[in-house]
């Protein structure tokens, strides 16, 4: 790649002898970006002990000597990179490490009773549709020692600082649909944030609510279908689109994007058409931020 020169190219499949790799959204000789589907994690998560990962895909691939630069959720799909160097590798994690390196993330929400909001964001949801057309959410998290695993809200010695950025990119009565950049490379960072709003991440079994459903009998007046509705989206609707990141030879700044999966599409789809009234509904009630409670292409430049 010329150091001011950019290039788009479209995904392809890799096939091993196992599972196939995840489509390429751009490769080179220091390294290889992936469009990660949902429920494949990046490396070992706990209770997932014995499942594929993409890291052990990728080195049976192209050898040992790779790794992956970040992660992304198990549930989450998109742009991963992983380098093929021990110095691209240094470059490109210190991005990260530095906060600068520019991810974006798309999300459906569902826009849940303002009292849902934990205190020190609650002002937000004062706004005249539930949320500000944007905002951001500077909440401080860690690790939740009762839920092993999982990530809370807290202050205190143990805390990180984590700084959330969102735009709302469409309305759908109290279903929204946000474009979220994590300032702050916390895990979990964007779905423990948007619960903390009272307006967690659709289908997000551990800051939402796992009984909430996006079903089109709920949109579509006159609505007559069949009686075992199945959820329009069953996935967690979070996916990271876009990364921007300097290149680790040239230095010049690139973007890889990742389209947005066909079950999106599909939401995203009838929402827009009998979606605009709809209500988020619940068999058993909004929760709050813990359970037991309530390939596209690369293109240079930044964003």
């Amino acid at each position: 790649m010329d150091r001011d020169e950019g290039v788009t190219l479209r995904g392809f499949a890799v096939v091993t002898k196992g599972m196939p790799l995840p489509p390429i959204i751009f490769e080179d000789d220091t390294l290889v970006a992936f469009d990660k589907p949902a429920g494949l994690p990046v490396a070992p998560e706990r209770g997932r002990k014995g499942a594929e990962t993409l890291v052990a895909l990728v080195q049976a691939k192209y050898g040992a000597g790779v790794a992956n630069v970040h992660r992304l959720d198990a549930d989450t799909s998109g742009v991963l990179v992983c380098a093929k160097t021990k110095p691209a590798l240094d470059f490109l994690s210190g991005q990260f490490q530095s906060k600068t390196a520019d991810q974006t993330y798309l999300a459906l929400v569902a826009l849940l009773p303002p009292e849902r909001a934990v205190k020190d964001v609650a002002a937000l949801r004062s706004a005249p549709e539930g949320l500000p057309d944007t905002f951001s959410v500077d909440l401080a998290l860690r690790d939740d020692e009762r839920e092993p695993g999982r990530i809370r809200v807290g202050k205190g010695r143990e805390s990180r600082e984590a700084l959330t950025e969102f735009r709302v990119l469409e309305r759908f009565g109290s279903w929204l649909w946000l474009e979220c950049r994590p300032r702050s490379g916390r895990a979990h960072q964007v779905r423990v944030h948007l619960a903390a709003l009272g307006a967690p991440v659709l289908n997000d079994a551990f800051y939402g609510d796992p009984e909430l459903k996006l079903l089109l009998s709920d949109l579509k007046r006159g609505y007559k279908g069949r009686d075992e509705e199945k959820p329009l989206l069953t996935r967690l609707a979070l996916h990271a689109s876009e990364l921007t990141l300097k290149h680790p030879v040239t230095r010049a700044p690139i973007t890889l994007q990742a389209p947005l999966p066909h079950e999106f599409e599909i939401a995203l789809k009838y929402l827009r058409k009998f979606g605009r009234g709809g209500r988020a509904r619940s068999v058993t009630g909004p929760v709050g931020l813990r359970r037991h409670q309530p390939a596209s292409g690369v293109k240079p430049g930044g964003s």
